[in-house]
């Protein structure tokens, strides 16, 4: 079975989907390790995780790319949503974006429709016209067809044209094909539930990360609400930042290591060290 099939599978069943957000091999790893059977190539993670930079359009599809096979490498049974973003370019630009995406083994792509390049400022998201969002959305579905990724189709636009236009994009994208939509930035539970009503059937994905003025309930509640797939962006990228943070602390204060830092023994357990040694031992010489 095929990681869109395996994802297909997943989100037919009643239960809400915890996605975690990843963003290198050792995130993915982790994640998997603990039982995640799908995770979110998150753009502002990599961003922070490669960059060490705000998520404002700098990372490039090569950079992208790059991490998820990072992902893929370290956690190969992972289901992995991967976020293009705007598909870096025009309509034919995501059409190369989304088969690159789909030839690599990823179960799903996010598109948005975010203008590109972003405005020199951190504030805002403004969004390409409605009818040139629906082109970019259709060219990601048409070229999905070459593996059967999936389709996230994501509008940025509430904050800047207002619900009334989000709900016109999101029902939009759901007749073009989307396979899973998305509403970024909700004001409330009631714009939570129109969007998911717009959808005409189709789950819904929410970022549930606090933080920035948006919509943000609790695992249950996201379920009531009727949203299918919950990510969380700073759930493991914050305490890994604290944790570097306590380390560097930690050395400089005269100190070996942080007093969270894992012992030895769990960090080479952790990294897998074992299980090299485990695999390589088929391949030494005798004698």
């Amino acid at each position: 079975m095929t990681p869109p099939e395996r994802l297909r599978k997943l989100l037919a069943d009643p239960a809400f989907i915890v996605m975690p957000a990843v963003w290198d091999g050792l995130s993915a790893k982790l994640a998997a390790a603990a039982g995640f059977e799908t995770a979110f190539l998150s753009g502002s993670c990599v961003a922070g995780g490669r960059l060490g930079g705000p998520d404002l359009d700098l990372l490039s599809f090569a950079e992208m790319f790059d991490s998820f096979n990072m992902v893929r490498g370290a956690a190969a049974d992972t289901l992995v949503l991967a976020d293009a973003d705007h598909g870096y370019g025009n309509a034919m630009n995501v059409q190369r974006t989304v088969r690159a995406y789909g030839r690599a083994g990823a179960a799903a792509v996010l598109i948005e429709d975010k203008i590109t390049p972003r405005m020199l400022t951190a504030a805002g998201k403004p969004c390409l016209p409605r009818e040139d969002a629906r082109m970019k959305v259709r060219a990601a579905v048409e070229a999905a067809r070459d593996s059967g990724v999936l389709i996230m189709a994501r509008t940025d636009c509430r904050p800047t044209a207002g619900i009334d236009e989000a709900l016109a994009r999101i029902e939009m994208f759901a007749d073009e094909g989307a396979d899973i939509l998305f509403l970024d930035s909700p004001g409330d539970e009631d714009e939570v539930r129109r969007a998911v009503a717009a959808g005409k059937g189709r789950p819904h994905f929410a970022v549930l990360s606090p933080g920035t003025p948006r919509e943000t309930p609790a695992q249950a509640r996201a379920a009531e609400l009727g949203l299918k797939i919950g990510t969380y962006p700073t759930a493991l990228l914050s305490p890994v930042a604290a944790a570097i943070k306590a380390g560097l602390a930690a050395i400089g204060a005269g100190q070996a290591e942080a007093a969270t830092a894992l012992s030895p023994a769990e960090l080479r357990a952790t990294l897998g060290y074992d299980d090299y040694d485990t695999q390589a031992r088929r391949f030494v010489v005798p004698g």
